[in-house]
C-alpha cells in the first residue's frame, strides 16, 4: 500500500522538483543581476521559464506514462534550459 502510494502520489512531485529547482536559481540569479546587460537578464528569463516548462512536462509525464510526447518535451525545454544557464555563465564571465 505505501509503495503504491509514493509511486502514483509522491514521485511525481519529487521529479518535478528537480527542475524547478534549478528555476529558482536562475531567478535568484536574475533577482541579484539588476544592473546587468538586458541579454543576460533575458537569458537567464528564457533559462528560468524552459526548466519550469520542463518541470511541467516531468510531472504529467510520471502521472500519464501513456502520453509519450511529454517524454521528448520534457527532455527539449532541460536541455535548453542547460543551454541558457551555460550561456548566461558564459556572459558574467566576460563581463566581470
Amino acid at each position: 500500500m505505501g509503495v503504491e502510494y509514493d509511486r502514483k502520489y509522491v514521485e511525481p512531485i519529487i521529479n518535478a522538483s528537480r527542475p524547478g529547482t534549478l528555476a529558482g536559481l536562475s531567478l535568484t540569479v536574475l533577482r541579484f543581476s539588476a544592473d546587468d546587460p538586458m541579454i543576460l537578464r533575458l537569458v537567464l528569463i528564457v533559462g528560468a521559464i524552459m526548466f519550469l516548462l520542463s518541470s511541467f512536462f516531468i510531472f504529467f509525464y510520471s502521472i500519464y506514462p501513456a502520453r509519450r510526447i511529454l517524454w521528448p518535451g520534457t527532455a527539449a525545454t532541460f536541455l535548453l534550459g542547460l543551454v541558457c544557464s551555460i550561456l548566461s555563465s558564459k556572459i558574467l564571465l566576460i563581463i566581470v
